[in-house]
């Protein structure tokens, strides 16, 4: 907890500048201010360390290149992340924007490949990528190998069987991004938590929906599994699956799916899982429409904490999400990228928590402000 508060008190110093109002204003916007300024210092030396680490193999950090993809740009968990991102590696650490490529993988794994073919073609010295589809892993990484460039895996996990190649044959790979089992496992410990353990019309069994995102993706089916697995462990219930329907992240889909379900299942239906917050925003929409009122005949969790979801669970509007802090994963990512331009060895694996977020904790949260604020990132 004392690392969540850290980046996000470096978080919250961006936000005052813009806005004193959405700091809450006075005493406390002085405090957190003062918190943010005196970790933006230890985040401005850590980053000057990894210069330094650079420059000790006799390479300029403002003479690496860095080759970005993001699955989709319109993501928007990824819109931060990529921002962040982006910011760091420029600002923090000193890489000129021009030497930053970012490109959008428009969700279709073979205009991606063709965007790390370029990457390899221009020689960059890193890149960083986060999957259209984690399965293709392997096929990536073999073409980084031949090409000798590092890759820094984000946000979509490739399967143990690949990381575990990494390590046995000395590849210059590395995952940077949280346990998705965790993420699940709070969603479930959400509803366990609750005085009726999500059960509200107390016949001993839980009955839900599951708006999925992508069925292949490994985050997918860890929320998917360890969600409810943590529900039934902790309250000792039954769970009883009335529709499992994959939502691909998007709030229209999410959206639609707890529409159609709500009219199908009507008041059957005691909790909404959802894979991200994306869709439980949009899952929202359809239980209002429906006349049904969180908290009281019906429960929905998502993940990734997006400002709009952390308000509604601060309002009640809806029970939990879970944070998935893409300020510590993309500044992680960016020190292993870094590094590995300047030769350094990095671990195969490099672990992120998630924050659970409840009403007990959501204001503060808000207030310590989960956006960080920069500047949109363009294509190059």
């Amino acid at each position: 907890m004392r690392l969540f508060k850290k980046v996000l008190a470096v978080s919250v110093a961006s936000m005052c500048a813009l806005s004193l109002a959405a700091c809450g204003g006075g005493s406390k916007t002085a405090e957190t201010t003062a918190a943010a300024s005196s970790e933006s210092k230890d985040e401005s030396k850590a980053a000057e360390s990894v210069s330094e680490a650079v420059a000790a193999t006799g390479k300029d950090v403002k003479d690496i290149k860095v080759g970005i993809s993001i699955y989709k740009f319109d993501d928007n968990f990824m819109t931060l992340y990529r921002n962040e991102l982006v910011r760091y590696l420029t600002e923090d650490i000193g890489i000129p924007k021009e030497n930053v490529m970012v490109q959008d993988g428009k969700n279709d794994q073979a205009e991606q490949t063709n965007q790390i073919n370029n990457f390899i073609a221009t020689k960059v010295d890193v890149m960083i990528l986060n999957l259209v589809q984690s399965s293709s892993a392997p096929t990536v990484t073999d073409l980084a190998k031949e090409a000798g460039i590092p890759v820094v895996y984000i946000n979509r996990e490739p399967d143990e069987a690949e990381e575990s190649r990494w390590a046995a044959d000395g590849i210059s790979a590395t995952y940077v991004g949280a346990d998705a089992r965790q993420s699940g496992t709070f969603q479930g410990e959400e509803i366990a938590e609750l005085e009726n353990k999500g059960d509200i019309n107390g016949d001993g069994t839980v009955k839900y929906i599951m708006i999925q995102g992508d069925p292949e993706n490994i985050d997918a089916q860890y929320r998917t599994e360890y969600s409810v697995k943590a529900l039934t462990e902790k309250s000792g219930l039954k769970a009883e699956q009335l529709l499992i329907q994959r939502g691909d992240w998007d709030q229209a889909k999410g959206q639609q799916i707890a529409q159609d379900a709500l009219t199908q299942y009507g008041n059957d239906i005691e909790v909404i899982f959802c894979n991200n917050d994306a869709m439980a925003l949009g899952a929202l929409q359809a239980i209002n429409a429906a006349g049904r009122k969180v908290g009281e005949d019906i429960y929905i969790v998502g993940v990734d904490a997006l400002a709009e979801a952390v308000q509604n669970v601060s309002e009640g509007k809806m029970t939990g999400t879970v944070f998935n802090d893409f300020i510590s994963q993309a500044q992680a990512a960016a020190k292993a990228a870094v590094s590995f331009a300047g030769g350094e060895k990095v671990d195969t694996k490099i672990p992120v928590d998630y924050v659970k977020v409840t009403k007990d904790n959501a204001a503060e949260i808000l207030e310590l402000s989960l956006i960080h604020i920069s500047e949109p990132t363009r294509p190059y």
